[in-house]
């Protein structure tokens, strides 16, 4: 018999994305939504689906907020999806029919676009995400960003074959505004913890470019390419040259 599985969303401002991510999820037990101030239609959206319970929490980072919206389940097997992801047909079918092993954490590849024109280059590729687990042995970490699954000896991560449809960007605005955030908390994360000059912060930054217009072939995807490739490099210029300015305050 398959196990009960509750599907945990961060939310803020995912009016964009939000309809179809839950929609792919109307066959699971409980979808549980955790939004941290949306000002758009988001929760009107998400309280629209008799499966979904919707929580509000002011933003503590998205490792917190991810254990926080894992303590709000009913369910111990727990499936993390991001707003601005859709479970295909496939990776439903797989996950609600299998039988799930506690000692196991299941990821799943993830296929990204921008603007609906999927990318496998710049570092797009071979994207696999750790998202369906057992909360009484495997918790997310504190991280603000780049969070993931602290996953302990003696647990195997098992790939499954279905796949996430991630819709990373729609457009220049929604990749500066990320980078914007991100840089942010990725500075006050280290403050005080970590130096760096601002001489660095531009050598990384450069050598960000290089790896991944040249090496992860984002030449060949046109302008969607160069973009994705200058954004990459801004964020690594940015998150360094804060964590500088943060660290001489």
């Amino acid at each position: 018999m398959a196990e009960k599985i509750t599907v945990t969303v961060l939310t803020k401002d995912s009016e964009a994305t939000l309809r179809e991510c839950l929609e792919a999820l109307r066959r699971f037990d409980e979808v549980v939504v955790l939004d941290s101030g949306s000002r758009d239609r988001t929760l009107e959206i998400a309280r629209s689906f008799p499966n979904v319970v919707v929580y509000e929490h002011p933003f503590l980072g998205f490792g917190p907020m991810k254990n926080l919206a894992v303590e709000k389940a009913s369910n111990d097997w727990i499936l993390s999806i991001d707003s601005d992801e859709v479970v295909s047909d496939e990776l439903a079918e797989e996950i609600l029919g299998m039988q799930l092993d506690e000692a196991c954490v299941y990821a799943v590849g993830r296929d990204n676009h921008y603007h609906g024109r999927l990318i496998n280059g710049c570092g797009w590729d071979n994207d696999r995400v750790e998202r369906l687990f057992n909360r009484n042995g495997v918790r997310f970490n504190d991280k603000m960003i780049h969070e993931g699954l602290e996953i302990g000896d003696g647990v195997r991560v098992v790939m499954l074959g279905g796949r996430l449809k991630h819709y990373a960007y729609d457009n220049a605005s929604q990749l500066i505004a990320k980078l914007q955030h991100y840089s942010t908390l990725w500075a006050e994360e280290r403050k005080g913890k970590k130096r760096v000059t601002a001489l660095q912060a531009f050598l990384y930054a450069a050598f960000s470019f290089f790896k991944y217009y040249v090496l992860k072939r984002g030449w060949l995807y046109g302008y969607e390419g160069l973009l994705i490739s200058v954004s990459n490099a801004n964020g690594v210029f940015y998150k360094y040259i804060k964590l500088y300015e943060a660290n001489r305050r």
